[in-house]
């Protein structure tokens, strides 16, 4: 495998890893639900029980979104190992 062909595949990876789309996801709702949250009006929050939810929540959304983009920052997705198979279009009948 050339080092062309392996920095695609591990750019590919890192591209298309799980823990971007759900911290990506998280930290845009928790901004949203923040906002929502600081603007609250005194018939929501007496709703309730006295409790800013939506600021609470989406505070929560918006620790637990930039925790999954800290962890995929500090462990970036590795690249699969080569396999010893040939590709489909590689094999002749």
């Amino acid at each position: 495998m050339s080092d062309q062909t392996r920095a695609e595949t591990v750019r590919a990876a890192r591209l298309f890893d799980v823990r971007r789309v759900i911290g990506g996801l998280f930290t845009v709702y928790g901004v949203i639900v923040t906002i929502l949250g600081v603007f609250d009006s005194q018939e929501e929050i007496d709703k309730a029980a006295g409790v800013r939810i939506n600021l609470w929540i989406g505070l929560g959304m918006l620790a637990l979104g930039l925790l999954f983009l800290l962890w995929q920052w500090w462990r970036p997705a590795e690249a699969p190992p080569p396999s010893d198979i040939p590709p489909a279009d590689e094999i002749q009948q």
